[in-house]
């Protein structure tokens, strides 16, 4: 029997099963999205069989964990190939749409694979996630240029792309990913959430000019956001280099990389302006470092902007201290 979070305590949940199609045994649906579509309001454990499941999923339904079964990520695939060119923009072009609160996902993969169509390069989400409370753990994210878009509800600054719009309230969507992989080239972890990336590899693939990690998109001082990067390893392709931690996508860009093993790609200063003699980000972006390790970490040749944290500076920044919150979630308790 499954339990799910609900309001005012506990409710009974239910469990799916999905398979592709000829599988055996087989499942009650063929697709993710149909399963999705059949889960209850108070929430559903989807159980997805290995196989590849070419679709487009949208997840605006609160409790919702999707399970990838048979114990390897790699073996439970949902691909699709949008991109920023052939849909409404890099906001329309992700795989998976999640917006739905206490959203957890495990052992599976969500992938783009617009870059290998041969089509122009362009924008092109693996995930789009904007839910708080969200865990993910054991999950593989491919893709090349905005493979995660870990943002918030409501956060639009303006301008173009995912985050145009009017200026509206926000509510800032706390995320926890735990032993996932995330694969890209430029600005491939981005958006505006309050995360923490715990024990992840990220990973960077080629790009003619090198790349970027993360994107941040924190837009005014008062905003309770950024990434927490907490023992990951920095890891790239053969002959990747030139790779930036970070670029601030907006004004307060927040991101901090601790107990990390950073790789040879990563350039000794670190971090970069959004647009090199056309903004000035980094002086109001927050960007630190605490206690990390390999020919990445660079330690003394950074940004002189950047911050170099001191122990007690980095304990706000461990993951139950950083995405309490007023009701005390601890996402390590998730399952």
């Amino acid at each position: 029997m499954l339990w799910v979070a609900v309001a005012g305590g506990w409710g009974q949940g239910k469990v799916l099963t999905v398979a592709p199609p000829g599988a055996k045994p087989a499942g009650e649906f063929t697709t993710v999205q149909d399963a999705v579509a059949a889960a209850p309001d108070t929430g559903a454990e989807i159980r997805i069989q290995p196989g590849e499941y070419r679709e487009v999923v949208h997840i605006d339904k609160s409790n919702i964990h999707l399970r990838g079964m048979g114990g390897d990520a790699s073996k439970v695939v949902i691909v699709y190939a949008n991109g920023a060119s052939n849909t409404c923009g890099t906001s329309c072009s992700a795989t998976v749409f999640e917006t739905g609160d206490n959203f957890v996902a495990t052992n599976l993969t969500i992938a783009n694979d617009w870059s290998k169509t041969g089509k122009p390069r362009t924008q092109a989400l693996a995930l789009s996630i904007s839910g708080d409370r969200a865990v993910l753990r054991n999950v593989r994210l491919l893709g090349a240029q905005d493979t995660l878009l870990a943002t918030s509800k409501g956060c639009r600054t303006g301008g173009s792309g995912a985050d145009s719009g009017p200026v509206v309230p926000c509510k800032i969507a706390r995320q926890f990913y735990d032993h996932c992989y995330i694969e890209g080239e430029v600005d491939f972890i981005f958006g505006n959430a309050k995360a923490v990336f715990q024990d992840c590899d990220i990973h960077s693939i080629v790009h003619p000019a090198g790349g970027f990690l993360t994107a941040n998109g924190r837009s005014k001082p008062d905003e309770d956001s950024g990434y927490v990067f907490n023992h990951c390893t920095l890891t790239a392709d053969a002959g990747v280099a030139n790779i930036f931690l970070g670029r601030p996508w907006r004004d307060y860009a927040k991101v901090i990389f601790m107990n990390t093993e950073m790789g040879a790609h990563i350039l000794p200063e670190g971090w970069s302006e959004w647009h090199k003699d056309e903004t000035e980000r980094l002086k109001t972006a927050y960007y630190a470092e605490f206690n990390n390790s390999g020919p990445g970490a660079h330690v003394g040749e950074r940004e002189p902007l950047a911050h170099l944290l001191t122990a007690d500076e980095a304990k706000q920044f461990e993951t139950k201290a950083w995405l309490g919150g007023a009701d005390g979630w601890d996402p390590t308790k998730v399952k």
